[in-house]
């Protein structure tokens, strides 16, 4: 397991807080954003699926969830953008909490709970477009209010370092689990959980810290998704679309390792809108590169590639010192 120093953290979150105040693309500072929105919500799937092992094909779940309860609460009742953010960050573990107790207290894992995780998404995605209170089919339009108080900016740069600061909390969580004994726990149900209970792990209890955490996280992604578009419905809040890009960026970058999700989503997304430029916007092409991506991850780092990156720096010593 790769286990960045916390300066390394640091230097990284500098880096990207400087590139976004070097940047003066209007398009790559879209870009950037929708970069750290991704990683963020790769981040939250990393959580119960890279170090817990509990694959999940519905984190939209907890994405709409956050993205709704910041959309609803501003538009209907007038709440502060900052309050909203809170709300739907909470709204978020709640949500994980009770799919988790429905599902851990009935014993699912593996193929499973990944599938009743994607239908709880589906099922949400079915009553937000068919309800009245949350738009329905039209969506909801937020008010373009530019400010701090509103968690809108006309130099977008400001916004950026937000969803930046937002990741570089999901980083110190994930640096928090290497390092602590709930991590260990995690990563010990990950590896036997029979094991683990067999050894005083209160299996349950820690499933339900797991996905809590990460339901928390990946609807950070969806507040700060719905106040940068300024719009949402349905099929974009709890379509399957975001479940995929979080799953992703993880197993590309790496599940189960701090970088791997951030790493994941920039190289994912960066090749995507590369492979765009270059055949011209021709439909569905970075989509064939994301497939691509994973099968060439899958089948030549399967861990991800954090760890391939390790993998070739220590050789690279190894190689030096034989010569």
């Amino acid at each position: 397991m790769m286990r960045p120093r916390l300066p390394t953290l640091a230097i990284i979150v500098v880096a990207l807080a400087t590139i976004a105040f070097a940047c003066l693309s209007g398009a790559l500072l879209n870009l950037m954003i929708f970069m750290m929105i991704i990683a963020l919500a790769a981040q939250g799937w990393n959580i119960l699926g890279g170090y817990a092992g509990l694959s999940s094909f519905g984190h939209a779940a907890f994405f709409g969830a956050g993205a709704y309860a910041m959309a609803v609460l501003q538009t209907r009742f007038g709440i502060n953008a900052w309050i909203a953010l809170v709300v739907g960050i909470a709204l978020g573990a709640l949500v994980g909490a009770v799919i988790g107790f429905l599902s851990f207290r009935s014993g699912l894992k593996g193929s499973y709970f990944a599938l009743i995780t994607l239908a709880f998404a589906e099922v949400a995605r079915i009553l937000a477009n068919s309800t009245d209170f949350t738009g329905g089919a039209a969506g909801i339009l937020l008010k373009l209010q530019t400010g701090l108080p509103y968690l809108q900016f006309a130099d977008r740069r400001y916004f950026l370092l937000i969803t930046i600061g937002f990741v570089a909390i999901g980083l110190l969580v994930s640096w928090w689990l290497e390092h602590s004994r709930f991590g260990a726990y995690l990563v010990a149900l990950r590896e036997n959980e029979q094991a683990a209970q067999a050894l005083g792990v209160d299996v349950f209890a820690v499933k339900m810290k797991a996905i809590a955490i990460s339901g928390a996280l990946t609807a950070a992604a969806g507040c700060l998704y719905a106040q940068n578009y300024l719009f949402i419905d349905a099929n974009v809040a709890f379509g399957s679309w975001i479940s995929i890009e979080a799953l992703f960026a993880a197993i590309v970058g790496g599940a189960g390792t701090v970088l791997g999700p951030l790493i994941g989503a920039i190289v994912l997304l960066g090749l995507g809108e590369l492979t765009k430029c270059v055949s011209g916007g021709i439909p569905g092409m970075d989509l064939l590169v994301f497939g691509v991506i994973l099968v060439l991850s899958v089948a030549f780092s399967p861990n991800g590639l954090v760890m391939l990156m390790k993998s070739l720096g220590l050789r690279a010593p190894a190689k030096a010192k034989e010569a």
